[in-house]
């Protein structure tokens, strides 16, 4: 039995990893298929070799473009790749363009489609992710949930319960993983500066948040406000970085620190430790949330509701007002209590593969 995996950018890299890693210890054949949809530098060997994964079997090199003509690239270049190794199953992961492209193909191709992180929703359809989501998950043959919620949107939009399996979150099985390795890290290398520092960690990326001059102005301003008591530390994009040179920043910014763009490793050492993250990720809502690390999302919705009920994540939406009020509540000591969702154990790859296994066979 073969098993080809489609992946396109690096959190897909984070998902994949562990699900292939427990395949292989059932034997299963398997193939990895990068489209190529997002290139990252962090990508080099050590980052294979830190998630125990082979470098990828094939790279479609499809790169960035639209949303149609990057779909649409995956679609007839992958094409070609499934007729060639004639998989039994493809694992797609997420919500990225490539996820769904490939699940299209798969489906005219009439080839078993497995998508681990099934049924998250927004509700919010001028997400593209939002619409990746929805058409994956009604085309895909077994869908494999994080959290209770996945289960329940996917049985009110019709999906048979019989394809859909509650495993738990992979991104926890990578996190589990390679924290001890992240925290050995940090005494060695650039970021150990912070290491006895209490800080405040800043992610942000989405263009609702960062392409808006007023909306970025007034972050910066509440960034900086936050800085007068506690170390603000923000790795940004080169691109936000050059929308934050074009504005004139709104005071004193000693203790607000810009940095460039960071690792896997090094972010997760970082955030492990913080005194509060701010985001507008997906994956990081998650991760704070199993990490007990209190978490503001800079968005007025998520597709994972359950960082919120059960976790530690608060959403400010784009209120600079709340934004200030909840991360000053929190820094004087005022965090929400939180828990770890069931099943974010570390060991829901292992559900996936044995799901796979029983499906397939080896």
């Amino acid at each position: 039995m073969q098993v080809l995996h489609v992946v396109g950018a690096r959190p897909n890299f984070m998902k994949a990893a562990p699900v292939i890693a427990a395949l292989s210890k059932r034997n299963m054949a398997q193939t990895l298929v990068h489209t190529g949809q997002h290139y990252d530098a962090n990508m080099s060997d050590i980052f294979f070799q830190q998630l125990g994964m082979p470098k990828p079997d094939v790279n479609l090199e499809v790169g960035s473009g639209s949303h149609a003509v990057q779909t649409a690239e995956v679609m007839v270049r992958l094409e070609k790749v499934v007729l060639e190794w004639k998989p039994n199953c493809v694992v797609v992961y997420g919500d990225v363009n490539s996820t769904m492209a490939a699940a299209l193909v798969c489906a005219k191709l009439r080839v078993q489609i497995a998508h681990v992180e099934a049924g998250l929703r927004s509700g919010d359809r001028s997400m593209p992710e939002e619409i990746n989501r929805l058409v994956t998950d009604q085309i895909a043959d077994l869908l494999f949930t994080p959290s209770i919620d996945g289960n329940e949107n996917l049985v009110r939009e019709g999906i048979s319960p019989e394809k859909v399996h509650l495993v738990g979150n992979v991104m926890i099985d990578t996190l589990v993983r390679l924290l001890p390795l992240a925290l050995d890290r940090q005494e060695h290398d650039d970021i150990s500066r912070w290491r006895d520092r209490r800080y405040t960690l800043v992610t942000l990326h989405r263009p609702s948040n960062v392409d808006d001059p007023a909306l970025l102005g007034e972050t910066l301003k509440v960034l900086v406000e936050l800085s007068a008591d506690v170390s603000v530390l923000f790795p940004i994009h080169p691109r936000t970085r050059r929308q934050i040179e074009r504005l004139p920043m709104p005071g004193a910014t000693d203790n607000l620190h810009l940095l460039d763009p960071l690792g896997y490793m090094e972010f997760l050492a970082l955030q492990s430790k913080a005194a509060l993250v701010i985001t507008d990720s997906g994956g990081i809502q998650e991760e704070t949330t199993y990490l007990g690390i209190p978490c503001l999302t800079v968005r007025e919705n998520t597709e994972r509701p359950v960082t919120v009920n059960i976790g530690t994540n608060i959403l400010v939406g784009q209120d600079s007002k709340r934004l200030r009020d909840e991360a000053q509540r929190i820094l004087r000591g005022g965090a929400k209590k939180g828990s770890i969702p069931p099943l974010w154990d570390g060991k829901a790859s292992e559900r996936i593969a044995d799901v796979l296994t029983a499906t397939l066979g080896t």
